[in-house]
C-alpha cells in the first residue's frame, strides 16, 4: 500500500530536485542502510548461534552428539536456501553485487524492494550455517535496494536515482565494516563508475550517517585487532612487490575456480536444482571436519593470522582450501558475497610469504603477520579490480596507517598482474558470463549496435594552417566546438586545435601578432571513420582522454567530414537504453 499521497510525491520531487536538498535524502538512506546492515550481522550472528552447539539444545538434540552433527550444518542451511529459491526464485535471480552494477547501468538504478528481505534472509542463512562467503555483497545489495526505493518512491530522474542507489551502496558497506571512506570510493570505483561533485556528495553524506549509525548500534570498534606494523628497512619493498605478483595469480586462482565451480553444477550435477545448495553445504561440511577454518566468513582465522597465532603450513593449506570451500558453497547456489573470502585467502597467502622471506632474511623483513596484512588487502582489491577501495579499507579494518606504502605497491601489482589473465572484474565477469558486456558502466552491446555515422555532426568549423591568431580567437567565439581541425589548402587536415591550447596561447601577450594555427596545432592527430562503432569510439575517447575527435572519410585520413563528441555518444546511449527499458 502506497503509504504517501501524490501530492505530497510531487511536492517532495520538487524539494529533492535541487542537489542541496538531495543531500537529506541522502543522509535518510544513510541512516536505514547504516541500521539495514547492522540488522543484516545480527541476522547472521543469529543463525550461527542457531546452527551451533547451543541451537541444537534448544533442539533437545542429545549434547554427545552435537560434534556429530556440527559438519551437517552447512547441508542444512543449503537445504534451507535451496527450498526457498525453489518458491522464491528471483530470491537467486536479483542477488549478487553484479546485480547492482547492471541495474545501474542498464535498468536506470531500479531495484525491486523485496530484494532486501530476500538478499539478507538467504545469505544470512548461507553464512550463519557455515557456507563459505561474505556479508560484503549482501550489504551493498541492501544498501542500494533502500536507496533505489526512496528514489523511486519519489519519482526522481534516473540520474538521481543512480546516484542514491550508489548512496545506498557505500552506507551499507560504511556501517557494516565501519569505514567510510571504503564505504565512499567502492560506490564510485564499483556501482556508479563515475567521479563529479553531484554523485560524489550524496554518496559521502549517506557514507558518514551509515557509519554514525553502525557506532551507535554495534560500538566504534576495528574489524580486525592488530599490532603496529612497520617497514623494516627500504629493500623490503622490493619483497611486497613479489608479494603484489603472487597474490594477482592467487586472485585469479580464486576467479577461475568461482566460475569454474558454477559452470560445474550448473551442468554436471544432475539433481534438483532446489537440491543443489545442500549438495554444496554437504560437501563443505566434509571438508570442515578436518578443516573447520573454512567455514563461515572466516574472520576469526584471519585475526589469528594477522596477530602471529597460525601454523604457516596450515596458511599454506587454507590459500587453496577457501578458494575451493567458496566455489562450491557460492557455485552450489549458496548465496553471499566473495570480498570475505578474498580477505580470507589473500591473508593466508601473505603470511605464507611472509613466514618464507622472514626466515630468510630476518634482520630486513617485518614478521609473517605484516605480510598476511598487506596480502588481504591484495588479493581482495585484485579479484574486485578496485585497489584504492581495499587500500582504504584494509586502512580503516585495521587502524594501521604505517604499513600504507607496503599496501599501496602490493595492491596495485596484485590487480596488474591480474589483469594480466582477466581484464574484468569478478563482478563484470558474472555479467559478460551471462551476455552482458559492461564497459566503464555500459552495455558493449548497445554501442556496438551504433556507429559514428548516425551520431556524428557535420557542421566542422575548421582553420587554416596559415590563420593568425587573433582571427582564431573570433572564430572560436562564434562556434561551440572545442576541438577545431587545422588544413592546408587543399583542405587537408594538418592537425588539430584544442580550446585549451588556444586559451594556453592567448594568455602569452607577446606571441600574439607572431603565431599562426599551424604553430600551436596538434600535429599527431586520432581520428575516427563513420564506420567505427560507438563501444570503438568511446575506448578511443578514454584512451586519449578528449572529448571531441575528427571524423575522417574511408580510405582518406585527411579530409574531415564531421566532428564526434563524447557527449552526443551518451546521450545516444541514453536514449538506447530508454527504448530498451520501455520495450521490456
Amino acid at each position: 500500500m502506497d503509504i504517501f499521497p501524490q501530492k505530497f510525491k510531487e511536492e517532495a520531487k520538487k524539494f529533492l530536485g535541487r542537489d542541496h536538498n538531495l543531500l537529506l535524502l541522502s543522509a535518510v538512506i544513510g541512516f536505514l542502510a547504516g541500521g539495514a546492515a547492522t540488522v543484516f550481522r545480527w541476522m547472521i550472528q543469529l543463525f550461527d548461534w542457531w546452527f551451533s552447539e547451543e541451537g541444537m539444545g534448544i533442539l533437545h538434540i542429545p549434547s554427545g552428539s552435537h560434534e556429530y552433527l556440527l559438519w551437517l550444518m552447512p547441508m542444512v542451511g543449503g537445504l534451507v536456501i535451496g527450498i526457498y529459491v525453489h518458491f522464491f526464485p528471483d530470491a537467486v535471480r536479483e542477488n549478487g553485487v553484479h546485480k547492482v552494477i547492471q541495474s545501474v547501468a542498464i535498468n536506470n538504478g531500479k531495484i525491486r524492494k523485496r530484494t532486501i528481505w530476500n538478499t539478507a534472509f538467504t545469505s544470512s542463512i548461507t553464512i550463519g550455517s557455515g557456507g563459505s562467503a561474505g556479508r560484503e555483497g549482501p550489504t551493498v545489495q541492501i544498501g542500494a535496494a533502500i536507496g533505489s526505493a526512496l528514489g523511486q518512491m519519489f519519482k526522481l530522474s534516473t540520474e538521481r536515482v543512480k546516484v542514491l542507489v550508489g548512496a545506498g551502496a557505500a552506507a551499507g558497506i560504511a556501517a557494516s565494516f565501519n569505514a567510510p571512506l571504503a564505504g565512499v570510493l567502492f560506490s564510485i570505483e564499483i556501482i556508479v563508475g563515475e567521479f563529479t561533485i553531484h554523485t560524489f556528495s550524496p554518496i559521502v553524506v549517506a557514507s558518514v550517517i551509515g557509519t554514525v549509525t553502525g557506532r551507535a548500534l554495534e560500538g566504534n570498534e576495528v574489524t580486525f585487532l592488530v599490532p603496529i606494523h612497520h617497514l623494516v628497512h627500504s629493500g623490503e619493498i622490493v619483497f611486497y612487490l613479489i608479494l603484489g605478483v603472487v597474490c594477482g595469480l592467487v586472485a585469479w586462482a580464486f576467479t577461475r575456480f568461482y566460475f569454474q565451480c558454477a559452470e560445474f553444477f550448473d551442468k554436471k550435477v544432475n539433481v534438483r536444482q532446489w537440491m543443489k545448495p545442500a549438495v554444496g553445504g554437504l560437501i563443505v561440511g566434509s571438508l570442515s571436519i578436518l578443516f573447520p577454518q573454512v567455514l563461515g566468513n572466516g574472520y576469526g582465522v584471519m585475526e589469528d593470522a594477522l596477530n602471529g597465532n597460525l601454523f604457516w603450513g596450515m596458511a599454506f593449506g587454507l590459500v587453496f582450501l577457501k578458494i575451493f570451500a567458496t566455489g562450491i558453497t557460492i557455485g552450489s547456489g549458496g548465496l553471499g558475497g566473495v570480498f570475505a573470502p578474498s580477505l580470507f585467502v589473500g591473508a593466508m597467502a601473505g603470511a605464507t610469504f611472509g613466514h618464507g622471506v622472514h626466515a630468510l632474511l630476518p634482520d630486513m623483513t617485518a614478521s609473517a603477520e605484516t605480510y598476511a596484512v598487506v596480502g588481504m588487502g591484495a588479493v581482495a582489491g585484485a579479484v574486485m579490480q578496485a585497489p584504492l577501495t581495499n587500500i582504504l579499507m584494509l586502512f580503516e579494518m585495521t587502524n594501521d596507517y604505517t604499513i600504507i606504502l607496503p599496501i599501496m605497491i602490493t595492491c596495485i601489482v596484485s590487480a596488474y598482474t591480474f589483469r594480466g589473465f582477466n581484464k574484468n572484474s569478478i563482478y563484470i565477469q558474472y555479467l559478460l558470463n551471462k551476455g552482458i558486456n559492461l564497459r566503464h558502466g555500459r552495455v558493449v552491446s548497445v554501442l556496438s549496435s551504433l556507429h559514428v555515422r548516425d551520431v556524428m555532426n557535420k557542421d566542422v568549423v575548421t582553420i587554416p594552417e596559415e590563420m593568425p591568431f587573433s582571427s582564431i580567437l573570433n572564430t572560436v567565439s562564434y562556434s561551440k566546438n572545442f576541438y577545431y581541425p587545422v588544413v592546408d589548402q587543399q583542405g587537408d587536415m594538418k592537425g588539430i586545435l584544442s580550446f585549451s591550447d588556444i586559451r594556453e596561447a592567448a594568455f602569452e601577450d607577446h606571441l600574439e601578432g607572431l603565431v599562426v594555427a599551424s604553430d600551436i596545432a596538434t600535429k599527431k592527430v586520432e581520428s575516427l571513420t563513420p564506420s567505427h562503432n560507438l563501444h570503438e569510439a568511446m575506448e578511443k575517447f578514454s584512451q586519449l582522454d578528449v572529448d571531441q575527435l575528427p571524423v575522417v572519410k574511408v580510405g582518406d585520413p585527411k579530409k574531415v567530414i564531421g566532428l564526434l563528441s563524447r557527449q552526443d555518444v551518451l546521450a545516444m546511449y541514453n536514449r538506447e537504453i530508454l527504448m530498451h527499458n520501455v520495450d521490456k
